[in-house]
């Protein structure tokens, strides 16, 4: 995601779960179902492939991590880690992960295990329709 409409529009229509360290919302694609996602055979079969793919973004507030550095380091580090579980995500879905002040100093691995957690609950939250 690059415009701010789209941050704020998954911000506040997705589902939102948090830690000390990351704050994820996600707002699921336009299937909603836990398993809607088709495999690449049946996109093409059924013509699902023109399905835009998932949109994700990273922010990390000056209020949150004051040095620009620091915030730098935080958002190239949950990037590669997004990168990594992009696949997993349905077509269409937005998520936006914003790094707090415990994101600062955290290892990658710490980081990689709030996100996987995070991302689990929040796409549970958005299927069953909550917000929170």
């Amino acid at each position: 995601m690059l415009r701010s409409e789209d941050f704020s529009a998954a911000v506040r229509s997705g589902a939102r779960s948090g830690s000390r360290r990351l704050v994820v919302h996600y707002c699921a694609g336009p299937n909603h179902g836990l398993d809607s996602r088709p495999t690449r055979g049946e996109a093409e079969a059924v013509g699902c492939a023109s399905l835009p793919p998932a949109r994700v973004g990273v922010v990390v507030s000056k209020k949150q991590v004051a040095r620009a550095t620091h915030r730098n380091r935080i958002k190239r580090r949950v990037r590669a880690l997004l990168r990594a579980r992009l696949d997993e995500f349905e077509p269409g879905a937005r998520v936006v992960v914003r790094g707090l002040a415990g994101a600062d100093g955290a290892t990658s691995a710490e980081l990689a295990a709030d996100l996987d957690r995070l991302l689990e609950r929040s796409r549970a939250l958005a299927h069953s329709g909550r917000l929170r």
